[in-house]
């Protein structure tokens, strides 16, 4: 089964894009201007990164409530060929 695509960017690349620009920032070698283009375009890849966190949750939420129970409410173990 292939992954599903989204339209979100990808977590580890906008993480990335973040650290590289708080650690531009923190040079302090940027003028007041470049230093807000800089905070903005950061607290934009926070928030993806914080969707993309908070639906992968969701999804790990929704695995393990169809794991923790079949449909006569017994346990069953986990299986990843069902995801």
């Amino acid at each position: 089964m292939a992954p599903k695509k989204t339209t979100t960017p990808d977590f580890e690349k906008s993480l990335g894009e973040l650290e590289k620009l708080v650690e531009k920032m923190e040079q302090g070698d940027l003028s007041l201007e470049s230093s807000l283009e800089h905070f903005e375009k950061g607290v934009q890849l926070s928030r993806t990164c914080q969707q993309a966190l908070r639906e992968a949750e969701q999804k790990v939420e929704i695995l393990m409530q169809k794991n923790e129970q079949d449909s006569e409410g017994n346990l069953k173990p986990f299986d990843s060929e069902d995801a």
